[in-house]
């Protein structure tokens, strides 16, 4: 298994800034390993050069994660609530229709 203890600070930046970018192409979820992968590397250890450099991919992918998390569930309870009234786009954009209230 390899660490990240065993890679060289200029190696560790440069994944971190891959995970970094890679969650714009809306994959929230590399922001999120991102943040738990590189935290101890950006707040916990020996300061280093390139640790500044990675406190701000961790901290930017964090908020990232934080935001996308609030509009996934904030969709959701909004489509919940209004998917009967929306009409057959509603249906549509259901995947199972639940049975009961119509």
């Amino acid at each position: 298994m390899v660490t990240l203890a065993k890679k060289s600070p200029e190696q560790r930046l440069n994944i971190c800034r891959k995970y970094y970018l890679a969650g714009f192409l809306f994959l929230p979820f590399l922001w999120l390993i991102n943040a738990i992968w590189f935290y101890k590397q950006a707040f916990k250890v020996e300061p280093y050069p390139q640790q500044t450099q990675i406190r701000k991919y961790v901290i930017r992918s964090a908020i990232g994660t934080v935001i996308w998390l609030i509009i996934i569930i904030a969709w959701n309870i909004t489509f919940q609530l209004l998917r009967t009234k929306i009409g057959p786009i509603g249906d549509f954009l259901t995947f199972v229709i639940p049975r009961g209230y119509y």
